[in-house]
């Protein structure tokens, strides 16, 4: 910028001082700072409202996978369980039992029964909202979950027992 002095007109002795500019200076520069904030902006907010959709469809994952784990593992082999008492899983069983729900929560999935264990993968994916601006499109999550199949009662538990009981005592300090 350069400065120079210019005698104004009708004033005597009066003068101005008037800026010469050479191409555009800094004109412009608070619209650029302002595009590239705005845009940042965008995307840490894309990232929060993406993540946090792509984190619950997470959980929804993980949870769905142990549920279908759980429902797998109710496929005892009853006749083998009968002959000696070992807890073994019918593996066609199983797997059918785990497929079948994840068929009915509406998800995909893999289910892979291993002696007394089910465990189930379960993979979504989520279209994002804001994210889908710098086109990401999509967010793909998964979820594990795992059961096994066990005897009910193995060991004796140490506390109260039924044995045990004693009558309450009613409010007049007899018994009941």
């Amino acid at each position: 910028m350069i400065l120079s002095r210019q005698r104004r007109r009708g004033q005597p002795g009066g003068f101005a001082i008037r800026a010469w500019r050479h191409g555009r200076g800094d004109a412009g520069v608070v619209t650029a700072f302002t595009v590239v904030f705005v845009t940042a902006l965008i995307l840490v907010a894309g990232l929060v409202l993406d993540g946090g959709l792509a984190l619950a469809a997470k959980v929804r994952a993980i949870h769905t996978a142990e549920e279908a784990a759980r429902a797998g593992a109710q496929a005892v082999d009853l006749a083998g369980y009968r002959a000696d008492g070992h807890v073994r899983l019918d593996p066609a069983g199983a797997r059918q039992r785990a497929q079948a729900f994840l068929a009915a929560a509406g998800v995909a999935g893999t289910v892979v029964v291993t002696g007394t264990r089910v465990t189930v993968t379960v993979h979504a994916t989520v279209p994002t909202q804001l994210l889908s601006l710098a086109g990401l499109d999509r967010l793909e999550v998964s979820g594990v979950g795992a059961a096994e199949a066990v005897r009910g009662i193995v060991t004796e538990e140490r506390g109260f027992t039924n044995s045990e009981a004693r009558p309450l005592a009613n409010r007049s300090g007899g018994t009941a």
